[in-house]
């Protein structure tokens, strides 16, 4: 492995620093605390290993709002991130051949090449509304030789999504070709209704549950919940083979898991319904917000209006005063205002992540109004 920082994590907020007053790079709802979520610790909790899987009750819950998933089904890890490493490491070598669709979130693009991994990319492209283009990745399988086919739906950091007929077509074309279908769901639970006078919240789903035996998804608690300090996620497979292979990678890196993630994790999903109809009726308002302030801008900006997810992915029109490099440099030194830039997902930085869940509303609105200063100068 040839590891090196990826740009995302050295210029993440958290190492950035103070100079930052209006975050608007974040991918997630607000960070949350044990009271708003009204977390109950037990002092007679015993600080010992977890189940090796994860604990029973834990997997229950997730399984039982997925797809066709059993508990034996799901194996707990230490944030989406953890289960990418896993998958990645323990399917790929130096001399395989991996399809990855890009923009994409950066460790399923940085591990990769850290193995050293001949890696073709399929470009999601704004003309066509960052749609798969189906035609494209088939002509990049090289049967026998292409060992996993990447993709993240909803999308980090564009929030759009795969249709089901997509995703179905993805699994054939794996199976097809004797390689193996690797789905991001990070964002799943966020998806927003298509109707507008339907529920707020459309059922999170693993697609792997579904899909086949050659599919592996992953999640996170992360984003939709907003706990990122619990280091909580889990990867899913039906395929016992690839779960034992899982397991041994995660009991070499880890063992097991935190009792106490544990704990907060299984609180947090046996009220998934209550909170994430909360979190995506308040998501819909702030993405009516960012749409205004696009509408507003048109001069200078677009987008693809996001499907899923607390974030979108800003396009420039036309460049702003001083070019790109200026522009993100005075936003940060003289507006306080932060952004992720396009290149931390492997695209252009003509584009930029705008996250509209994660600071207060007030931070929203003032960031917006600071970005549009920073666009002219």
């Amino acid at each position: 492995m040839n590891y090196q920082r990826m740009a995302i994590e050295k210029e993440a907020p958290e190492e950035v620093g103070l100079s930052i007053k209006y975050n608007l790079s974040e991918s997630a709802i607000s960070d949350q605390t044990l009271n708003s979520l009204q977390i109950s610790i037990p002092q007679s909790t015993v600080l010992t290993y977890t189940e090796h899987r994860g604990s029973i009750k834990l997997r229950t819950i997730i399984a039982e709002a997925s797809n066709g998933l059993t508990p034996d089904h799901v194996l707990i890890t230490a944030g989406a991130s953890t289960s990418l490493f896993i998958i990645l490491t323990a399917l790929l070598g130096a001399q395989s051949h991996l399809i990855a669709t890009r923009p994409n979130y950066t460790s399923s693009l940085e591990i990769p090449r850290s193995i050293g991994c001949d890696i073709t990319f399929v470009d999601l492209e704004f003309g066509t509304q960052f749609s798969l283009d189906m035609e494209k990745v088939a002509a990049a399988i090289r049967p026998g030789i292409t060992k996993l086919i990447s993709i993240c739906s909803p999308n980090n950091p564009t929030g759009t999504t795969c249709t089901n007929a997509d995703l179905c077509n993805l699994a054939d074309l794996a199976r097809e070709a004797g390689a193996y279908l690797l789905i991001d769901e990070t964002y799943a639970p966020l998806k927003y209704s298509p109707e507008p006078g339907g529920s707020e919240q459309e059922p999170a789903t693993s697609s792997s549950g579904y899909l086949g035996k050659n599919v592996v998804t992953v999640s996170s608690m992360s984003k939709a919940y907003g706990v990122p300090g619990i280091r909580m996620g889990w990867l899913s497979t039906t395929d016992p083979a690839l779960q034992e292979l899982f397991l041994a990678a995660k009991e070499q890196i880890s063992i097991s898991g935190s009792v106490l993630d544990e704990l907060v994790a299984e609180q947090i999903l046996s009220r998934r319904s209550e909170l994430l109809s909360a979190s995506i009726a308040d998501l819909r308002r702030r993405r009516d917000c960012v749409a205004a302030w696009v509408a507003e801008e048109s001069e200078w900006v677009e987008w693809v209006r996001p499907d899923a997810g607390a974030m979108c992915f800003i396009k420039f029109k036309k460049e702003p005063h001083g070019g790109v490099e200026a522009f993100y440099a005075r936003l940060l030194a003289r507006y306080g205002t932060y952004v992720g830039r396009g290149t931390w997902f492997g695209a252009e930085d003509t584009y930029f992540r705008l996250g509209y869940g994660w600071p207060t509303w007030d931070h929203l609105k003032t960031g917006l109004g600071l970005l549009s200063k920073a666009f002219r100068g």
